[in-house]
Formats: structure tokens, C-alpha cells, sequence
């Protein structure tokens, strides 16, 4: 066959080549199956990254959790270490809080302390620190409480003195109240 007659024959069966294809509905069905949905970004991004969110969610947890247990602990184990050590830091506690009541009634210029003066003042300071944490990690050391209650009496000494000095210095004014004005 030439070309020419092949064209030829195409050209007077075209019908018989041109065959329906399939309905509307087909090709709408074929487009949803081919079309990726698409979800909300944030839900997406949760759905790939969700182990991520649940391990750094479990760790704020875990710390939060060790940092109140570690406070907590803390806080007892005094209590639990030594009875005794807690009755006398109980009493040599409201003892110091009284006097470092008394010295701050006196104006700043009077007590002639600097920053630093007033911080080792100061009920628990680095030395207080350092004899309890020992304390914690030898329960058992009488060495270590007689230092404790040692550091306690030389602290009421020392504010003793400071506030023998100040009432030496300048009295204390007394507050008169209201009705003893106007008497």
C-alpha cells in the first residue's frame, strides 16, 4: 500500500477509528484517586513529627518532676538526718531573725555596713550552706552538728555585739502609737 492510499483509507473509515471513551464519571473518579488530599498543615506536620513532640514533651516532664522531687527532698531530708539539728536550728533560726530585726531599725549610715557586711549578717550565708550540705552527707558526724550549733552561737554572739554597739551608738526610738501622742 502507498501512502497515498493509506490516507485514503483513513480518511474513509475516520468513523470506524473513532471509538467513545469512557463516560465523565470514570475520568471524575480517576482524578480523585490521583489527587493527593490535602490535610491541614498543622495536623500534617503533627502526623511526621509526632514522636518528636511526644520525646520532648516527656523529658519537660520528667525534669519538672525531678526538679520538685530533688527540692522536695531537699527540704525533709534535714528533718529526717537529725531530729535534734532540727529543734536547734528551729530555736537558733527565730533567735538570729529577732536580732536582724533589731539591727535593721537602725538607719544605714548608723550600722556602717557594706553589701558584703550585710550579706555574711545574713542567716544563711556560703558558711551555712557548706555545714548543711555536710550535714546531709553525714548524717551520723557529731563533729559536724557541734559545728552547726557552734556557727549558730557565734552568729548570735557576733549580732549580740553588733546590736550592743548600735544601742551605744544611738537608742533606739521607741514608736509611740496614736494614743499615746495625743495623751
Amino acid at each position: 500500500m502507498s501512502e497515498s492510499r493509506f490516507e485514503d483509507f483513513v480518511r474513509q473509515h475516520r468513523q470506524d477509528f473513532e471509538v467513545p471513551g469512557p463516560p465523565p464519571r470514570v475520568w471524575a473518579a480517576l482524578e480523585e484517586q490521583l489527587a493527593p488530599r490535602r490535610k491541614n498543615k498543622v495536623i500534617e506536620m503533627m502526623g511526621r513529627h509526632w514522636l518528636k513532640a511526644a520525646a520532648v514533651l516527656v523529658l519537660v516532664v520528667n525534669s519538672v518532676m525531678i526538679y520538685q522531687f530533688l527540692q522536695m527532698k531537699k527540704a525533709q531530708h534535714l528533718v529526717n538526718v537529725s531530729p535534734e539539728m532540727q529543734e536547734a536550728k528551729m530555736y537558733y533560726t527565730t533567735q538570729i531573725e529577732q536580732r536582724l530585726e533589731a539591727i535593721k531599725t537602725y538607719p544605714t549610715s548608723v550600722l556602717g555596713l557594706d553589701s558584703t557586711g550585710r550579706k555574711e549578717l545574713e542567716l544563711r550565708n556560703e558558711t551555712y550552706q557548706m555545714l548543711e550540705a555536710e550535714l546531709i552527707q553525714n548524717p551520723g558526724n557529731e563533729r559536724i552538728k557541734a559545728a552547726m550549733v557552734r556557727y549558730y552561737q557565734m552568729k548570735l554572739d557576733l549580732l549580740d555585739k553588733i546590736l550592743e554597739e548600735l544601742r551605744e551608738k544611738q537608742p533606739v526610738r521607741q514608736k509611740q502609737s496614736n494614743y499615746e501622742r495625743e495623751i
